[in-house]
């Protein structure tokens, strides 16, 4: 395709050579761009013009997705590799929360519970992330005690999240009025969707309807007023909730 007499790729290549001047970026990439403008320019897209350009939040979020999607197992590989190269406690670190996002829950706990053990002990967002694998393994008794460790330690650290994680804890290992008490806890001073929303799933699933479905309407007025892109970006939540909500006897 032309236009004016210069082909589309040419003019592409133009308007990058603009953004490398404009940008300050190494004066080599204007030799690459002219030499090869088509292979140049995607190059040119992919390694500088999008890393520094304003997108969307969205938008950054689907190229992630996209890059999960094509190597699923790309960021787990890398860390292995890393800690195996270098096993320093940063990289031990970095593999626990990638075992822990591909699904590998107890290899993620025991990674995590080793950084523990070193000058890392104190450390409050490694032990917040040994009490997400722990839960996620089953070892909802050792959840708990490190999310009480935290609690005592840091009474503000991450307080929504880590009170909806005890609550969860708490009842995946049985503690059901603790559990309640921690989710109204929960709702009580955040009030936020992911607390009424989790508190009506933990309700739903103790048989408690009347609970269930006065949070369940306190939810649906709130997403009345949600635009399409709010939605969903809390589309998994949803789907638990009312995958709750139908479980109960009508």
């Amino acid at each position: 395709m032309t236009i004016f007499g210069i082909g589309l790729h040419v003019l592409i290549a133009l308007f990058f050579a603009v953004h490398v001047i404009r940008s300050g970026q190494q004066m080599y990439w204007l030799m690459i761009l002219f030499m090869f403008p088509l292979l140049g320019s995607v190059v040119y897209f992919i390694a500088i013009y999008l890393p520094d350009s304003k997108l969307h939040h969205g938008a950054r979020q689907a190229v992630a997705v996209a890059a999960r999607v094509m190597d699923p197992g790309r960021e787990l590989r890398e860390a292995r590799e890393a800690y195996d190269y270098t096993p320093t406690a940063q990289n031990q670190m970095r593999l626990a929360a990638a075992q822990l996002a591909a699904g590998a829950a107890a290899d993620a706990a025991a990674s995590y519970e080793a950084c523990l053990q070193g000058p890392f002990a104190g450390d409050l967002e490694i032990r917040f992330g040994a009490a997400r694998a722990c839960l996620a393994a089953g070892k909802a008794g050792a959840a708990v005690a490190h999310l009480q460790t935290i609690r005592t330690s840091d009474a503000n650290f991450r307080g929504e999240q880590l009170a909806l994680l005890l609550a969860q804890a708490l009842a995946a290992d049985g503690r059901a009025s603790e559990a309640g008490a921690e989710f109204e806890f929960a709702l009580g001073r955040y009030n936020s969707f992911a607390a009424q929303a989790e508190y009506a799933i933990w309700a739903a699933g103790q048989g408690d309807g009347d609970k269930a479905r006065q949070l369940y309407a306190e939810l649906q007025r709130t997403m009345e007023r949600w635009n399409r892109h709010t939605r969903e970006m809390n589309q998994e939540l949803i789907r638990r909730v009312q995958a709750a909500m139908a479980s109960l006897p009508r």
